[in-house]
């Protein structure tokens, strides 16, 4: 691959079943072009977010988000591990998405523990995604964060967990990444369907 370009997923996916492309042009680039994004099209991709299905529709997820421009960029940039901050900080917003680990009381009853919390934030997450996709976006999820730090410095209340952060930006040129990255710019193919669906039951 020629490293000044910008790798596609465009001919380098192919589904075995035909699906809309917004699934194979999405993909998890990590090199950015540092623009300014507009607000407009941030709130977007959280309106995306927000109409993603949720186990009894409780929606436990949350979003602290910041554009580049913004006073507390640095601050939301900093809960990152050194590799992910490396290149995230050439990205046009920055999200760091929680999950609300309780389920709220009804008809009296105490607030418990929710199992769903983390699935359904994931779904939120692959929302954002696939509407950063249409508006020429990419978004990068990073499980690279100090999470105990996120939660100092975020203000995290302890009920939410931290579950990923995430970059958003126009994809730019490999070149702008560090070396060891350049190689790696290309979008990652899928095991085969028959490996991860089965009829009826797990087999074995």
């Amino acid at each position: 691959m020629n490293q000044l370009n910008k790798s596609s997923a465009s001919g380098r996916r192919t589904p075995d079943h035909p699906i809309d492309p917004v699934f194979v042009d999405r993909w998890s680039p990590r090199a950015f072009d540092a623009a300014p994004m507009p607000a407009a099209h941030l709130l977007t991709l959280l309106e995306a977010a927000r109409w993603a299905p949720s186990a009894y529709n409780i929606q436990p997820w949350r979003f602290l988000y910041v554009l580049r421009d913004d006073t507390h960029w640095r601050r939301v940039l900093a809960v990152l591990d050194a590799f992910n901050r490396d290149w995230a900080q050439q990205a046009s917003a920055l999200i760091v998405l929680l999950s609300d680990s309780l389920m709220p009381g009804v008809d009296g009853r105490a607030e418990q523990p929710s199992r769903t919390h983390s699935l359904d934030a994931g779904a939120a997450w692959a929302h954002l995604a696939l509407q950063a996709t249409r508006l020429g976006y990419q978004a990068h999820a990073m499980a690279g964060v100090d999470f105990d730090k996120a939660r100092r410095s975020l203000g995290v209340p302890g009920r939410y967990r931290v579950e990923i952060a995430i970059a958003v930006g126009r994809q730019a040129y490999a070149a702008v990444l560090p070396q060891p990255l350049r190689e790696r710019e290309i979008p990652s193919t899928r095991r085969p369907l028959g490996e991860i669906a089965f009829p009826g039951r797990f087999p074995g």
